[in-house]
């Protein structure tokens, strides 16, 4: 087996925690999908007595380190939830500053997105951000969309029931011009209108900040989704965050709702 080490050499210093955790890694069982929301920014600067700005600025660290640990490890495909549509109730200048460190992380980090292979992709209302983000936004999916490693999408605008809502309009549509019996609507066919179109569903999906919520995201996507909750508030999530996660994730057993039988079950020794 591929020591996971060796894509970290003179990231991870031998002996570290973070080495220990990653050696516990299966590096053939990683998850292919992994999604994250990123919550606790807030509240970390107010432990701080720092303005939230703070926190977000400090929450872009977080995921630099996300995204380079997560292409290192061999994951295919990282979901971010930067900002849902509810978001756009937060203070003007709270908006502001949140849409200006989108822009200033995208100028900074497109030459690591292209050095380590990454492809960068948006899901989201889009059209509905200001004009300088979306060029932004643009110029970063033009300038990965060779890479052929993993594909990081960011949820800007948001909304897993909006989404559910546009892609069955969406659908519906189609259906009435196509004259098809409503009926025969598939699974398949409302995915290929969602946002996600042409991604896996999430297999992890990590929270932080300790809450117990899904908060509107990834709503259909993720029906059979393991997911872990950490207490780690987002800017202090870390490496060594994202390796116990993964750990976690490959300890549990994925049924999808079936039942795997032991064979000592009783109801199979009855019938032997």
């Amino acid at each position: 087996m591929t020591d996971p080490f060796t894509d970290f050499r003179g990231v991870i210093e031998p002996g570290s925690r973070d080495e220990y955790l990653l050696r516990q890694i299966a590096l053939d069982r990683l998850p292919t999908h992994v999604a994250i929301i990123m919550d606790g920014n807030g509240r970390w600067a107010a432990r701080r007595s720092q303005p939230r700005v703070t926190g977000h600025r400090a929450g872009a660290e977080a995921v630099r380190t996300t995204v380079e640990s997560s292409a290192r490890l061999g994951i295919s495909f990282l979901t971010l939830y930067a900002f849902s549509t509810e978001n756009w109730k937060r203070p003007r200048l709270e908006v502001e500053a949140l849409m200006g460190l989108l822009r200033e992380f995208l100028r900074k980090e497109i030459r690591s997105l292209k050095e380590n292979n990454i492809r960068f992709h948006t899901i989201g209302r889009e059209q509905a951000l200001e004009p300088a983000v979306r060029r932004e936004l643009e110029y970063a999916r033009e300038e990965t969309a060779l890479n052929t490693g993993m594909v990081l999408t960011v949820a800007l605008n948001y909304s897993g029931r909006s989404e559910i809502i546009e892609a069955s309009r969406q659908l519906i549509t189609e259906w009435i011009a196509l004259g098809r019996d409503p009926y025969e609507i598939s699974e398949a066919d409302l995915e290929r209108h969602l946002f996600t179109e042409g991604l896996p569903d999430p297999d992890l999906l990590i929270r932080t900040s300790g809450e117990m919520r899904v908060s509107n995201f990834l709503l259909w996507q993720i029906a059979y989704s393991e997911i872990y909750v950490t207490e780690t508030l987002w800017p202090d999530f870390r490496r060594s965050n994202l390796f116990e996660a993964i750990i976690e994730y490959q300890k549990r057993e994925r049924r999808y709702g079936d039942v795997k039988p032991r064979q000592d079950d009783p109801l199979i020794v009855a019938v032997k």
